[in-house]
């Protein structure tokens, strides 16, 4: 086309140098490369009752679930995606959660953030114990 000027080879090699840190940058903000992480979409059988002492928690990675258990021995559950770019947590310390895409940081025993860049608290989901096994997610 006139009046439009071509590329330079300088231009060229620079656009093929970058593409790949590009690439880089964008698998960083990504799950994991698995796809995005699944939200449970009915009650699921996480464990048994007795694996969460009285103020501890338990990651469930497969199923994106975090439970913890009250000093006076009441559970909760929340969600173990992160609410920044709704990467799957795959961390917990204690009763802290760390997400491996940004660094966020929640507590597991109420789902508020402890850290940066999330600013929304874990999602809460609904928890009880039947039969000894823990059950968790909407309808539980």
């Amino acid at each position: 086309m006139p009046g439009r000027p071509s590329a330079t080879r300088r231009t060229v090699l620079r656009g093929a140098a970058l593409t790949p840190v590009a690439g880089l940058g964008l698998s960083a903000c990504s799950g994991g490369g698995e796809g995005a992480p699944t939200k449970l979409t009915g009650p699921v059988e996480l464990g048994a009752e007795s694996e969460i002492a009285e103020g501890s928690a338990k990651l469930y990675r497969d199923e994106n679930v975090v439970v913890s258990r009250a000093e006076n021995g009441s559970l909760k559950a929340f969600s173990s995606i992160c609410t920044h770019a709704g990467c799957a947590i795959n961390k917990l310390e204690g009763a802290k959660l760390t997400c491996p895409c940004h660094g966020s940081e929640f507590d597991a025993m109420t789902g508020k953030v402890l850290h940066v860049p999330a600013t929304t608290p874990l999602e809460e989901l609904s928890v009880e114990a039947k039969g000894g096994k823990i059950i968790a997610g909407p309808g539980a």
